[in-house]
């Protein structure tokens, strides 16, 4: 072919007119295949570029020579300056070779068509794993395709299904067996409105909501301009709960220890620094811009009528010990005569909501306001049945949580030990673990969830209750994933196993690891905690009844009785399911971090887990079991009624907070599920709620024998 294009010129008339037309025009074509040849034209070297040869049928021939190792082969083009364009039999050449080119291109050479399918499979994918948590898609698509009558396909298919993904799984699941009404959308009120709508929920009862531990906001009220940490700068601003907070830390965080740890020897504030809790609902809906708390609650509740009228938030200082809640604040005085003006102004008794630690707080409370003293509420022994119409319980912490042992031991839990080697440097640089334990051990309410119990509810060195088919399950997973993991470490009764630096080892029990915490702690701290809590279990009705007088036994259910009140209700609301911290492996510190032991990182399990909702175990729901055997326990003295619902984790992988169905430890205030398990209580109808389980915490209870 290039002999057609380099032809040598001769005498020839045509020839000559070829020459003489070629001069009088530009050769755009030889400059086109030039410029995509990447050759020289006038000198001048060219870029590759596109080009188009003459076609009377369409553009569509339209391609980027040169692209082609093949056609570059066959096709080596140089035109030398001012020759001449590829005459009709070279086009012609050219277009049959292009024709023969896009014959043999197979479709999935196409980009556009791969771009397509691609987008599909990807549609695809997002609804199958997506379906489980979003019940509206489930709801259009049954427009279209009816799963009742194509879901027999696979009753016979068992085995096969089993090979499919399990967001597939699921949505299968939900076609055949339709929501049970619990789960429904996370959306802003829309649980409220759904209720509303469809049961005419209105508010009945008052409402109290007492959040958790670190949920409530802390502000400055010390006006002091002297010293190097002057508190005027931070006047009514929110060192905890809060983007100051977090400024503050970075930018200053002497000065903001300073302020947010209490006194050592007083365990109240220190000189010069004045920390309250925020009041009113803003004191805990969102602990800072973006994370909500308490607020999908809230707005659901004032969809069927809620207002300040009928509903407030009891914050607290979760720093303080209870009882100094009480000396510093008047709050369970206060808590108190607000229940009794809402009783007088509407005529109707209160729900108490509790979360988390905001449960054992209420606890207290029942307690603190049936008893006689210069401190206590002197209610009388009826009070608690004539105003408090159900006590909800939200996750609550009553029996403890194994990471605080942790928390307080070292300053770590699983989170901190999870971190890479260069992330635990720069958080041990900026906020070391000594930091961390001193500043845990100044906040006196803290040690309130220290597991209770001991031996009989946390197990021994070879036993105990919540031990998965008696052998301990690794790396956050449980039997109920599927997994055959065990360890070499025979049960969650050794609660820690310590690694000398010798290499000996031995092990320790839930109630010894507390001895060790106290007695390697500073003298002023383990007499706070000794004088403030008990962590045992009271074995007879007398036992219990003399303890209605001692404080420190009313933040232990095991040690004190819910009050005598027969027209109490109950509801113990908590998530199950997720791997939550229940052991640990601890070594012998390194001397340059002034502690005596830290998790051993280099251990094959630092931590192991059970079940729980990520942050309390499953067994500090145990007292929720006990008091639902009512006058059969010694603990339910009023045969109070005692409903349960355990709510499986299963969050939403897309949604950041776990969308409607999760059961984690804050985000369940989010969750659709016990969203509608509030309205109903609030609503009066609380009767309607019926027990479920997901776990066998009843059955381990029921064997315990508590």
């Amino acid at each position: 072919m290039s002999s057609l294009i380099n032809r040598k010129r001769t005498p020839s008339g045509d020839d000559s007119d070829d020459q003489a037309s070629a001069a009088a025009r530009p050769n755009n074509n030889s400059q086109g295949i030039a410029q995509s040849s990447g050759i020289s034209i006038n000198g001048r070297p060219t870029r590759r570029r596109s080009y188009s040869l003459p076609s009377e049928e369409s553009e569509s021939d339209s391609v980027t020579y040169g692209t082609s190792l093949e056609m570059k082969r066959r096709h080596s083009l140089y035109v030398e300056p001012h020759h001449h364009r590829p005459s009709r039999r070279f086009s012609e050449e050219i277009r049959t070779e292009l024709a023969e080119v896009k014959r043999k291109k197979r479709i999935h050479e196409s980009r556009r068509v791969m771009f397509i399918l691609g987008a599909l499979i990807g549609l695809l994918a997002a609804i199958f794993i997506t379906s489980s948590h979003g019940p509206a898609f489930p709801g259009e698509l049954e427009k279209l395709v009816n799963f009742d009558k194509v879901s027999y396909l696979f009753e016979d298919w068992r085995d096969w299904k089993d090979l499919l993904p399990t967001g597939l799984q699921s949505f299968l699941q939900e076609a055949e067996n339709p929501d049970d009404g619990l789960h429904g959308s996370a959306e802003s009120f829309s649980v409220g409105k759904r209720l509303l709508s469809t049961k005419n929920y209105t508010h009945e009862f008052n409402v109290v909501l007492v959040p958790g531990v670190i949920s409530t906001g802390l502000e400055s009220w010390s006006t002091t301009n002297s010293g190097p940490c002057p508190s005027i700068n931070h006047f009514r601003k929110r060192l905890w709960g809060s983007f100051y907070m977090l400024r503050t830390m970075i930018l200053d965080k002497t000065c903001w220890l300073k302020h947010i740890m209490l006194d050592e020897e007083t365990g109240l504030d220190p000189p010069d620094v004045k920390l309250r809790a925020a009041q009113g609902f803003e004191s805990s809906d969102f602990f800072m811009a973006g994370y909500w708390i308490w607020n999908k609650i809230l707005q659901n509740l004032a969809v069927i009528g809620y207002s300040p009228d009928d509903m407030h938030t009891a914050a607290y200082d979760w720093r303080l010990t209870y009882l100094d809640l009480e000396r510093r604040d008047r709050y369970f005085s206060k808590l108190k005569i607000q229940i009794e003006l809402t009783k007088t102004f509407s005529g109707k008794k209160s729900i108490l909501v509790g979360h988390s630690m905001g449960s054992q707080v209420i606890f207290y409370f029942m307690k603190w306001v049936e008893a006689n003293g210069e401190l206590y509420g002197n209610g009388g022994p009826n009070w608690v049945n004539d105003h408090i119409e159900a006590f909800v319980d939200i996750s609550g912490s009553s029996l403890g949580a194994p990471k605080t042992i942790s928390a307080l031991m070292s300053g770590e839990m699983k989170d901190t030990v999870q971190l890479n080697a260069l992330a635990v440097y720069g958080l041990e640089q900026f906020f070391s673990r000594r930091e961390r334990v001193d500043l845990l051990r100044s906040f006196g309410g803290i040690a309130s969830m220290i597991p209770k119990g001991g031996d009989l509810l946390w197990g021994n060195l070879t036993y105990a209750p919540d031990d998965p088919t008696n052998a301990l399950h690794e790396n956050g997973t449980l039997p109920e994933f599927e997994t055959n993991s065990t360890s070499n470490r025979e049960t969650f009764g050794t609660f820690i196993q310590f690694k000398e630096s010798d290499g000996a080892t031995y092990n320790v029990t839930m109630a010894e690891s507390i001895d060790k915490l106290l007695d390697n702690s500073p003298e002023w701290y383990s007499k706070r905690v000794r004088e403030n809590y008990s962590f045992g279990v009271a074995s007879t009705k007398q036992e219990i009844q003399e303890n209605n007088q001692i404080q420190s036994k009313w933040s232990n259910p095991l040690e004190a009785a819910l009050p005598n009140a027969p027209d109490l209700k109950v509801y113990c609301f908590y998530g199950v399911g997720k791997p939550t911290e229940r052991a640990y492996t601890y070594t012998t510190a390194d001397s340059s971090l002034r502690l005596p032991y830290v998790i051993d990182p280099d251990a094959e399990n630092p931590v192991y887990f059970g079940d729980g909702d990520g942050t309390v175990s499953l067994l500090t729901h145990a007292m929720c079991h006990e008091w639902q055997k009512r006058s059969k326990s010694r603990f339910n003295p009023g045969n109070s009624r005692v409903t349960i619902v355990e709510i499986k984790h299963e969050p939403n992988t897309f949604d950041i907070r776990g969308g409607a169905r999760t059961a984690e430890h804050v985000d369940i205030l989010g969750s659709a599920a016990l969203n509608e398990l509030i309205l109903t209580v609030a609503a009066g109808r609380g009767d309607t709620i019926q027990n479920k389980y997901v776990s066998d915490l009843k059955q381990i209870v029921e064997s315990l024998n508590i």
